[in-house]
């Protein structure tokens, strides 16, 4: 007990850190989109937890909780409480926390998903996972992902994700640029945008994680993988060479004006980015392969001038330019509850990787990882 206390609290020491650094010079982020509150369900209640508080994910989670509810026989309950996903970081951790944590709930894989587990908030899957028909279906990579201490421990199911360049073809065309095959190709583009007064980049980091993706795919371009494979492990440091010069070029990026005005004050949660290429005051963006969802969500007339390229190579540099930042699942299912109602979660988690709802994601734009 001692040890699950002290290991919340030092989450919940660093959700308040993150939020104050965030407050510096900061606006909100808005409502947390909630459609109800708390942590553990009623004996027959299974309280789910997500930040599918938009379309597509939205209708995803909808259509998948309703399919459970509908066709279950074990007699329990799914109730989903989506929450905006940076206030929903900050309230998972409180709830555990205080020990209201819910029946399941979706997150991250990596370092934050293991101290949940090692916290005791996440439950080990294992029996059920191997007598189920998902376990055919999933990509190995999504259920390595999943894995941690040689025990599943959640099911993935969202989305493959890639980090990649969305940016406005008519805009290219209008100034001849073309895709860049490295940095300083992709940072003439920037000059050319901003001579004629467009903002090279939409970006907004008020949650920092947007921002994270140049400084990961700069170093990606720089060191490979092994200084992500060794940070993974504990062995890595900040000080390494690529992440320094990672560091370094983020920062020329923000002194020649490549990012919009109070870049750090804007919120992804709020729609600031993507405002601004729809108001074509920007002229790329940065972000994970779910924002062409996004895009054609919004509006399909949009989505015609949209294209993409990877993150181009750094030059001399022998790196693999093919190594690509991303995730495969991008949301995963963990469980805290146990027994009974821990099959009956299991059973709901199964529902949203159904074949009917595996089409209906891929029609949604979404990849899922099977």
């Amino acid at each position: 007990m001692k040890k699950r206390v002290a290991r919340l609290t030092a989450l919940s020491m660093a959700a308040l850190m993150t939020a104050s650094l965030t407050a510096c010079g900061s606006g909100g982020s808005g409502g947390d989109g909630s459609e109800g509150s708390g942590g553990s369900g009623g004996d027959k209640e299974i309280t789910y937890w997500n930040i599918a508080t938009e379309d597509v994910d939205k209708d995803i989670i909808t259509k998948a909780v309703e399919a459970f509810n509908s066709n279950t026989e074990s007699g329990y309950t799914v109730t989903s409480i989506p929450t905006q996903n940076d206030t929903y970081k900050e309230k998972l951790v409180v709830a555990m926390s205080s020990g209201e944590c819910p029946d399941m709930y979706s997150s991250w894989s990596g370092g934050p998903m293991f101290e949940y587990i090692d916290s005791g908030f996440a439950q080990p899957i294992d029996d059920l996972f191997n007598k189920s028909d998902i376990k055919t279906k999933l990509m190995e990579a999504a259920v390595a992902q999943a894995t941690y201490n040689d025990h599943i421990y959640a099911v993935p199911y969202l989305n493959v994700s890639l980090a990649g360049i969305f940016y406005n073809k008519e805009m290219f065309d209008k100034y001849n640029l073309k895709e860049p095959e490295t940095v300083a190709d992709l940072e003439n583009i920037c000059e050319t945008l901003k001579k004629n007064g467009i903002t090279p980049f939409a970006l907004a980091n008020g949650s920092k994680w947007t921002g994270s993706m140049y400084f990961m795919s700069l170093a990606a371009r720089l060191g490979g993988l092994e200084p992500f494979q060794k940070a993974v492990a504990g062995e890595g440091k900040f000080t390494d060479e690529c992440f320094v010069q990672a560091g370094e070029k983020l920062q020329e990026w923000v002194k020649a004006g490549y990012f919009p005005d109070g870049v750090n004050s804007l919120s992804e949660d709020d729609g600031q980015a993507k405002q601004l290429m729809y108001q074509e005051t920007a002229g790329m963006l940065l972000c994970g392969s779910w924002y062409t969802s996004t895009f054609a969500t919004d509006s399909k007339e949009f989505y015609e001038k949209i294209g993409w390229f990877p993150f181009p190579a750094a030059e001399a540099s022998d790196v693999d330019s093919t190594i690509q930042i991303g995730t495969v699942g991008d949301q995963f299912i963990s469980f805290n509850c146990e027994g009974e109602k821990l099959a009956a979660a299991f059973e709901c988690a199964e529902a949203h990787l159904s074949d009917e709802m595996i089409d209906f994601m891929a029609e949604k734009g979404k990849v899922p990882p099977v």
